[in-house]
């Protein structure tokens, strides 16, 4: 049985006075963000709109899986206690609502909690953003959002940590940090209701319709460590193609527990080379389904550098390094540069999102195609390729949705390794 978390809020600027409410489901196990919903609704009370965003919430939970254990926190002590059938419901306002939200779900399927208004930032955000938009006689947008972006940072999220491309090692992010930038995108659109906030724009800006229906949702899973991994030798397609280490297959084996538990993957879909198909087969074993080969997946071709330490390569070619470091046009000698491999997975996601239109799949591929895959949906720069930490076995996630747009929902989660 899958598990959601559904947090939801409301407010009134008056009390009674212009309402809105905002709400988000999160998936129980992997933390992340599968649903938002806001919508200003006019003049009403806290507790009125309190209680719209816990049916907008459980609406939304009952449309991504009926069946799911829901458990509800909201900082509202009143409507918790009301639903948990603690405090009995006076008011006339509140009574029909209570009963539709009660209708969504079974009760043996719904559990409620309180939490402090500090821990319920990013449906607060949501429900705000909702009452800004009714002030100037608009609907909330989900691509205008930037709810739970803002409430990750109101929680301090620590940043990863930087790290190269591929197997090799520490020294190029500390060298490429000199070069980094940053880009933000903003713009609006119009909805009452949609998957998460997206977080990239495309060139024209936003303008995204009522209902961009289910993105493709790309679960990312790097492959587990091979020998070469511990020792962060670059491990490209060049070199000897090396299978799972024991500490790998443990790690997939992990992965494969977590993915299964997580019942989302609609379709599994790995790059060619040896260890990812490992990792593949034991996940697609896990979920019952087949594994489909893609080419453009495959690791970044490292050329002479294949089995090398980025201490070695800078001993023996410290030129060729230096080149390679300052732009993403410049190869490994015979290898293939990142404006290459950009090029390819770039091709490779095209194909992939017309094929999985509104399906989840997961992509068990290497570390530089993930980071790409990444920084193409953020807008970042090359260099940010350097400024990505991801771990093996490690699951991330983007959504593509159809008008172009694209979300990073997750990033080296490794919590089902620990």
């Amino acid at each position: 049985m899958r598990e959601f978390i559904v947090e939801a809020d409301g407010g009134s600027r008056g009390n009674p006075g212009p309402a809105g409410y905002g709400s988000v489901v999160i998936d129980a196990t992997t933390g992340e963000t599968l649903m938002e919903a806001a919508e200003y609704i006019g003049v009403a009370t806290n507790n009125v709109a309190e209680y719209k965003g816990l049916v907008a919430g459980l609406k939304a939970a009952h449309q991504l899986d009926p069946a799911a254990s829901v458990h509800v926190r909201m900082d509202s002590k009143l409507v918790v206690e009301q639903m948990s059938g603690r405090w009995k419901i006076k008011h006339p306002d509140m009574k029909p609502l209570a009963a539709e939200a009660a209708r969504v779900f079974p009760s043996s399927q719904v559990t409620y909690e309180w939490i402090p208004r500090e821990k319920n930032k990013h449906a607060d955000r949501l429900a705000n953003e909702a009452m800004d938009a009714g002030k100037r006689g608009e609907r909330w947008s989900p691509s205008a959002s930037t709810a739970e972006f803002d409430a990750r940072a109101a929680r301090s999220a620590a940043e990863a940590p930087a790290g190269p491309p591929g197997d090799a090692a520490a020294g190029a992010a500390k060298a490429r940090a000199a070069l980094a930038t940053t880009a933000d995108a903003r713009a609006a659109g119009n909805s009452a209701a949609a998957p998460a906030a997206k977080a990239a724009a495309p060139p024209v800006g936003w303008a995204a319709p009522a209902d961009l229906g289910a993105p493709a949702t790309f679960v990312l899973l790097r492959h587990g460590e091979t020998p070469l991994t511990p020792e962060k030798r670059f491990s490209g397609s060049g070199g000897s193609d090396p299978s799972l280490s024991d500490a790998g297959r443990e790690q997939v084996e992990r992965a494969a527990a977590a993915l299964a538990a997580r019942g989302t993957i609609q379709a599994v879909v790995s790059s060619p080379l040896k260890r990812c198909q490992e990792t593949a087969h034991t996940v697609a074993a896990r979920l019952g389904l087949d594994v489909h080969l893609e080419e453009g997946l495959r690791e970044t071709d490292f050329g002479a550098w294949e089995g090398l330490t980025f201490g070695e390569v800078r001993e023996r070619q410290p030129e060729e390094l230096t080149a390679w470091l300052a732009s993403p046009k410049v190869a490994p000698p015979g290898g293939e540069s990142f404006a290459t491999v950009t090029r390819r997975v770039s091709a490779a996601r095209d194909r992939l999102t017309g094929t999985y239109a509104g399906r989840t799949v997961l992509l068990v591929t290497h570390v530089t195609p993930i980071k790409t895959l990444v920084r193409l949906a953020l807008g970042a720069p090359p260099e940010s390729l350097f400024r990505m930490e991801l771990s093996a076995a490690s699951v991330s996630a983007v959504a593509y949705y159809a008008d172009g747009n694209a979300s990073v929902r997750l990033l080296n989660d490794t919590s089902h390794l620990r």
